[in-house]
């Protein structure tokens, strides 16, 4: 694979996983592309601020570690493509991957395309998408100065991103469907924030619809404990997890799991010789930026060797014996 469209490694997916990957890869010296259709950095660079990232005391904004990192892999020469890529085809001693950009070629290709905010799936939730409802605090919580908002979730995403709303809203309604589950210290700082009268907690809530008026929402109309009831509001956001970025596996014959993430045995390999998968899009991934990156390099080390052994059944008896020789 000579032409410019051939590559050693096709990393799908520009997160925390796929760049300390190419981190280690690159370093060898191991071509490498990255493919990334939305955002460098996925969830990470929009996460207003980390503080369980190892090595930042302080914490450290998503976007500025996605930066860093991305800085750091395109040091070492990877090569990162804004562009989708929406088939694997196995070749066998090559893998061909169908883009946006055309068709590009590799002898590995390693998947770490993350997963994506789950939605309400309710009335009015598609409708009002980017003018009043959101699924980014960091991206969208600066347009509701002043303003009052909703917040869906109980999780550590919907607590986190709560409380950076905080800074901009008058009052958020927290709207939680059974229990807040939020780590002990986001738990913490909420109770705080609900003592100082910033965030009210609501819970059995379940979301029936968002409702609008004139282009834009007015309220949240939901039941509570068996009741109707609802919630004025200037903006929605929701927090209620995270799905695989799997779509485009489809028809590829790579195995996932029953929720769709890809699965793969203790080498990060999955059912084909050659294909690897690392961060929140595999099977039993724990969701933290921490283990993405340390699954990355896992990833790249065991990419290493894959083309290594590569190298070596290619080479004939005859040319063993000749470089032997020399």
């Amino acid at each position: 694979m000579q032409d410019e469209n051939s590559h050693q490694v096709v990393m799908i997916g520009a997160g925390p996983s796929s760049l300390a990957a190419a981190i280690y890869t690159t370093r060898e010296d191991i071509d490498t592309v990255i493919f990334e259709k939305g955002v460098i950095g996925g969830l990470a660079a929009v996460t207003d601020q980390i503080d369980n990232y190892p090595g930042f005391p302080k914490g450290i904004a998503g976007l500025d570690l996605s930066t860093d990192l991305q800085a750091q892999a395109e040091r070492f020469g990877a090569k990162i493509v804004l562009g989708e890529v929406t088939k694997i085809i196995d070749k066998g001693e090559y893998k061909e991957l169908e883009t946006s950009e055309g068709i590009h070629k590799a002898q590995v290709v390693l998947i770490a395309t993350g997963s994506s905010y789950k939605k309400l799936d309710v009335p009015g939730e598609n409708e009002f998408y980017g003018k009043g409802v959101h699924y980014c605090a960091t991206c969208d919580g600066a347009f509701y100065r002043d303003k009052k908002l909703v917040v869906v979730g109980g999780g550590n995403s919907a607590l986190q991103e709560g409380l950076f709303l905080t800074k901009f809203a008058t009052h958020i309604d927290l709207l939680v469907r059974s229990e807040v589950k939020a780590s002990e210290i986001l738990q913490h700082e909420l109770e705080k924030a609900v003592a100082a009268g910033k965030i009210t907690v609501h819970l059995g809530v379940e979301i029936n619809e968002i409702v609008g008026q004139n282009g834009s929402v007015i309220k949240v109309a939901a039941t509570q404990n068996g009741k109707s009831v609802d919630f004025p509001t200037d903006g929605v956001f929701v927090f209620i997890g995270l799905y695989p970025n799997t779509g485009f596996l489809q028809g590829s014959n790579i195995k996932l799991d029953e929720r769709g993430f890809v699965l793969t045995d203790q080498n990060l390999q999955t059912n084909i010789p050659g294909v690897f998968c690392s961060g929140d899009v595999r099977s039993s991934a724990t969701m933290q930026i921490a283990s993405a990156v340390g699954e990355g390099a896992t990833a790249a080390l065991k990419i290493r060797e894959y083309l290594e052994n590569l190298e070596r059944r290619k080479l004939t008896p005859t040319t063993q014996l000749a470089q032997l020789a020399s």
